[in-house]
């Protein structure tokens, strides 16, 4: 399925109107799609939208449709059909059958192949190889031989009477269970590391695709992160830590990017990845203020942190590239439909001091004010104590040290509990 074979694959994109996709939201849709498809390296040649009742069981849009479309390809010299919504196994042989040298895909299959060419770690890229397996199981048919190769030798033959696909899918499956111990593996790690961090207060930051995730991260820690403008150009969790007022710190994570329509496997296979999401105190939901589509990309979001089950979560939302926006009237209209949103530029560094502002609030809120002696013998104790917390007052007296300090109750939990030993 990767479009990397040393030359552009050219694309004609579907599209059908039906239910609450109307023409407009149709045309988006295939705006974002010509995205994803020159990402992952094909050259569209064509689009087509069809008007349906109802979603044909064998060739999702009509017959009729169908095998125009296939001329049409033939007519563009296109060899790769994609269409924005996912098709069943049967519609994709149906198709198939009608033109043998013409693949068909739809957008998960794209959005994985995506994936796949950027998955830079060994995590990300047996996240995405567990989420291509389990999306191509059901899809298995004769075409797909020697998949012996492609699952490293796992040396397994066919058994008395057993078909080839049989074998296929045994071997898919077989490797399915391996990358999912390999994620638990992982995991684990994952959280011995998140133990050590645990007295900070965590900031996750998510966002639709190509938000400006990453500039926001590097304008917040001011240090170099990976940037692309390109759609899905982060897939690993960034961790810095931020410190400001000389005694607020707290950690600041950005891992990959929603869009609509996100595969289901791909969420779950990430769901380690995006971990730092539902552990964090705090979520900056960013947007592309420029976006024509900014409210359905908020949709998308709160859809996917559904799925997390990190929807209950605190959140601030943050309006990007606002050194995009020209007149008056779209600064006015974001302000009126999001009157807590905090509008930035990240690139520009336009009102990152307002963010920085909203994130302490919140970071104050939720925050606890304690009273700690120490005695003059606790010396070391009473200098880790001062570490991760704001000391509001300092008093001596015969036997000690008396301080009053505010943090996060996760850092005053801490810092008790070493009063106590």
């Amino acid at each position: 399925m990767s479009f990397e074979t040393g030359k552009l694959e050219r694309a004609i994109l579907v599209g059908a109107i039906f239910g609450k996709n109307d023409e407009q939201s149709v045309a988006e849709h295939l705006d974002e799609m010509e995205l994803l498809s020159e990402t992952a390296g094909a050259e569209v040649v064509g689009r087509v939208t069809q008007k349906v009742s109802k979603i044909n069981p064998a060739f999702f849009i009509g017959k009729g449709k169908a095998e125009q479309i296939v001329r049409q390809a033939k007519e563009l010299d296109a060899n790769l059909l994609i269409f924005d919504d996912d098709l069943s196994p049967a519609q994709t042989k149906n198709f198939q059958k009608l033109a043998d040298n013409l693949k068909v895909i739809d957008r998960s299959a794209l959005i994985l192949d995506i994936f796949r060419k950027h998955a830079k770690t060994k995590e990300a890229k047996t996240q995405v190889e567990l989420a291509h397996l389990q999306y191509i199981l059901p899809r298995l048919t004769r075409m797909w031989t020697h998949l012996e190769r492609q699952m490293g030798g796992i040396g397994t033959r066919a058994g008395a009477g057993e078909t080839q696909i049989e074998v296929d899918r045994r071997l898919v499956r077989q490797r399915i269970g391996k990358l999912k111990k390999e994620l638990k593996r992982i995991d684990r790690e994952r959280v011995t590391q998140g133990k050590r961090r645990k007295d900070l207060f965590k900031v996750a930051i998510v966002g639709y695709t190509n938000a400006g995730k990453s500039t926001l991260m590097q304008a917040l820690t001011g240090e170099e992160v990976f940037i692309q403008d390109q759609l899905f150009a982060t897939l690993d969790t960034t961790i810095r830590s931020v410190s400001f007022n000389g005694t607020q710190k707290f950690l600041l994570s950005d891992t990959v990017g929603f869009i609509r329509k996100l595969p289901h496997h791909l969420v779950a296979s990430f769901r380690s990845t995006l971990k730092e999401v539902i552990d964090g105190d705090l979520i900056l939901i960013v947007l592309d203020a420029s976006s024509q589509q900014v409210m359905e990309h908020l949709e998308t979001i709160h859809t996917v942190l559904e799925e997390l089950k990190a929807d209950k979560h605190k959140t601030l939302l943050v309006l990007n590239k606002i050194d995009l926006i020209h007149g008056s009237a779209r600064m006015a209209y974001l302000k009126r439909i999001f009157p807590e949103g905090i509008l930035i530029s990240a690139r520009s560094q336009l009102r990152i001091d307002q963010l920085m502002k909203n994130i302490t609030r919140v970071m104050d809120e939720t925050s606890q004010t304690v009273n700690v002696f120490f005695s003059f013998e606790q010396g070391r104790e009473l200098a880790v104590a001062q570490e991760g917390v704001e000391v509001l007052e300092r008093s001596y007296d015969d036997d000690g040290i008396r301080l009053k300090i505010r943090g996060s109750p996760q850092r005053i939990n801490q810092i008790i509990l070493s009063t106590e030993k």
